[in-house]
């Protein structure tokens, strides 16, 4: 296999429109009755072994990170999207050190507003200090 010149490449592993039911909100009737969001998760990430090795220890598993995400999204008991957002990024972050930085999009489709809209929400981006990944695989 040819040598790859990796210099400040950069992987990304994305979980998108994943669905779940939580209770954050600012009004009564959302922390009762609960409603859909939309989340999508990029996981940006230095150039990952598991591209040469193929192997999943190198890597970041996404079936463990959409796990976390729908724990985040179906336990929080928060106000706001921003602040359930500000959570899912600093769980990702602290919990796979092969991730230097984290975007995540929380789509509120049923959000209480009076009008027409396919859906409101936030996406904030949170980069680990020094900006890349630490050495341990998870």
């Amino acid at each position: 296999m040819a040598d790859i010149v990796t210099g400040q490449s950069q992987d990304l592993i994305f979980l998108e429109g994943m669905e779940f039911h939580g209770y954050t909100g600012v009004h009564a009737s959302e922390k009762t009755h609960g409603q859909p969001f939309v989340l999508d998760v990029v996981l940006f990430c230095s150039c990952l072994e598991a591209c040469e090795s193929d192997r999943l220890a190198d890597t970041i598993d996404y079936g463990e990170v959409f796990a976390r995400v729908r724990t985040q999204v179906e336990t929080a008991e928060c106000n706001l999207i921003e602040k359930l957002a500000g959570l899912i990024a600093a769980d990702l972050l602290e919990t796979y050190e092969l991730a230097c930085a984290v975007e995540v999009t929380v789509r509120k489709p049923q959000a209480p507003i009076s009008g027409r809209f396919q859906a409101v929400g936030v996406t904030i981006r949170r980069e680990r200090s020094g900006g890349h990944a630490g050495s341990s695989k998870q």
